[in-house]
């Protein structure tokens, strides 16, 4: 279930920001909802496509945001040499056999890392259509076997009923901004813990809270700033990870892209 939002200076893009700033002032002062309506918010939001920017959202390579350009194919080829210089950052050097990623989507990071899994890539997403064009997607670029598992945004500890399996690689990226709480992706962190295998590498990306308070968690109306959720103080995320076992290895900054702000990429090691 990955997102972004494209920056482009229009009314509408005003109009979202306006309604951000809103939604985080009434936060700031106590009006937040519960982790469980949220979490029901998500679910209905990804797992059927309402409105023009779910495919957005879910990176699909036919949304509007990637228009006719090589953007939506560049994510994923960025996040494969990103990952590629963390490996040498950890000295990760093990087989790349069973490659697993939290929040598959459309397919533009599994069109890249696919290839290079001697056995299996497993995509995990809410949405049975994102699972559907992920794999569809992978098998136009490579044999390798794709299993989909589906989940539900309440129960993201289910997985590990489907991955039984431990991973090589774990992927999560575009998606923890769009998660529920903060709390919620620690649960999610633990569960990357329990399915990567020991000497195994994640690359797991956030929207940093960098201070200012239209920065802060969003913690209400989930349908209208899927993208503005969920951010992290950088040291608080490296402290997180290593509550959860991992070994965070060390991080990339993305202040801005093409897509958003306030990127930032950890590598974590078990």
């Amino acid at each position: 279930m990955p997102s972004s939002r494209q920056h482009v200076p229009t009314a509408r893009h005003a109009a979202s920001l306006a309604r951000a700033a809103w939604h985080r002032g009434l936060a700031t002062i106590g009006l937040t909802h519960s982790e469980r309506r949220i979490s029901a918010d998500a679910q209905s939001y990804w797992a059927e496509p309402a409105d023009e920017d779910w495919k957005d959202n879910s990176h699909w390579a036919d949304g509007p945001v990637f228009g006719n350009s090589d953007l939506w194919r560049e994510i994923g080829r960025r996040h494969l040499e990103l990952f590629h210089r963390g490996a040498r950052l950890a000295e990760f050097t093990r087989p790349w056999d069973r490659i697993v990623e939290w929040g598959c989507g459309g397919g533009a990071n599994a069109v890249h890392f696919a290839p290079r899994a001697r056995e299996e890539f497993v995509g995990i997403d809410i949405s049975a259509d994102s699972l559907a064009e992920c794999e569809k997607q992978v098998k136009g670029v490579c044999d390798t076997p794709f299993r989909g598992v589906e989940i539900d945004v309440t129960d993201p500890e289910a997985v590990l009923r489907h991955v039984t399996e431990p991973c090589d690689i774990f992927l999560c990226l575009y998606v923890f901004e769009v998660l529920p709480t903060p709390e919620y992706g620690q649960r999610v962190l633990r569960l990357a813990h329990r399915m990567l295998a020991p000497g195994g590498l994640a690359l797991v990306q956030i929207k940093y809270d960098d201070g200012r308070w239209v920065s802060k968690p969003r913690r209400r109306a989930y349908k209208s700033g899927v993208s503005q959720m969920t951010t992290y103080p950088i040291a608080g995320f490296w402290q997180l990870a290593e509550r959860c076992g991992f070994k965070p290895e060390g991080i990339e900054l993305v202040p801005q892209n093409e897509l958003d702000e306030r990127y930032a990429y950890f590598f974590l090691s078990k």
